[in-house]
């Protein structure tokens, strides 16, 4: 069996690997997917998804999906290793994985927040960078949440509750509608084509691991809606839609309640998914969620593409200078 095939298998029988990392979310976000495996004695130790697309006609990019959080390195560890063994183990397979990798111009991905060890990436020429996400790292107990929670998203939720309802529906083309106005608010145009959700939400309800929320009033008018996804590890907050009518109704806060009190019936944690926009991390983090680093890894092998990526850079200077 190819690389890709033996990944396949083991996806449908290890539950510790991240729902982006996945071969049927793989599948569902792009075309162009492969994997680098590590085996040892026939057994698969290690892995590192990785996708691969072509820019401006010849340049080779490996980066991730749309709406794909993170795509990273998985390993199964000797049981009772050393720290110190464990760093040793580490770095021989993450060189192993990264000599794996096919020829690129340009490597960009999110690694998931349980990868820490850059180190062999950065003795390789790869360029760490640190990321935000908010979690919620234990949903047993609700009640405690909800205490935990910011006072104005508990006055929002309240508030909410007395005229807005909360149900869950497959009307997946109504979700897409009231997704794309969040970026209409933005004057930016959605980026992902109704197809691509669509194929998305089939790959996911089949396994089980999604929920559309849609916040409505008594005249059955529309507020928000939410879409949630999950593994056994985590739910994510993966997309949401506000009705522009109704923005100020606080629907969005009492979905996001109801999302997380939902995950807590299928996993154990609540990833927001965290933003580096202001106002959107300010958002999260009125829910009682904890800051959780997680690290981009990046790398450039083409001199015309570092090139425009400092010019970019040195735009986005001037910009915020003016």
């Amino acid at each position: 069996m190819s690389n890709k095939q033996k990944y396949i298998e083991l996806c449908k029988s290890e539950p510790s690997i991240p729902l982006f990392s996945k071969s049927w979310w793989l599948d569902s976000v792009t075309d162009n997917w492969d994997v680098a495996l590590v085996i040892r004695n026939n057994r698969i130790v290690a892995s590192l998804p990785y996708c691969l697309s072509h820019k401006y006609g010849k340049y080779k990019y490996i980066t991730l999906p749309l709406l794909t959080q993170s795509i990273g390195i998985w390993i199964e560890y000797p049981e009772n290793q050393k720290y110190t063994s464990k760093l040793s183990y580490e770095k021989e397979i993450i060189n192993e994985l990264i000599n794996q990798l096919p020829d690129f111009d340009y490597f960009n991905q999110n690694f998931h927040y349980s990868f820490s060890n850059f180190l062999p990436f950065h003795w390789n020429g790869y360029t760490q960078t640190s990321r935000m996400t908010y979690l919620i790292n234990d949903l047993s107990d609700v009640d405690n949440i909800f205490n935990n929670f910011e006072g104005r998203i508990r006055k929002e939720i309240r508030k909410a509750e007395k005229t807005i309802n909360v149900d869950f529906d497959d009307n997946i083309e109504l979700f897409y509608e009231l997704n794309n106005q969040v970026f209409k608010k933005q004057g930016l145009a959605i980026p992902y084509t109704f197809e691509f959700i669509k194929k998305l939400d089939r790959n996911l309800s089949t396994n089980k691991s999604r929920r559309i929320f849609f916040a409505k009033d008594i005249s059955n008018n529309i507020h928000a809606a939410l879409y949630l996804v999950w593994d056994s590890n985590s739910a994510y907050y993966l997309m949401g839609g506000t009705n522009l009518d109704y923005r100020t109704s606080g629907a969005m806060s009492l979905l996001m309640w109801e999302a997380i009190k939902y995950a807590s019936t299928v996993t154990t944690k609540f990833d927001f998914e965290g933003s580096m926009i202001e106002p959107i991390e300010n958002f999260f983090k009125g829910f009682g969620a904890v800051q959780q680093q997680y690290t981009n890894i990046s790398k450039i092998n083409s001199k015309s593409i570092l090139l425009l990526n400092t010019l970019a850079q040195f735009k986005k200077l001037l910009i915020a200078k003016k």
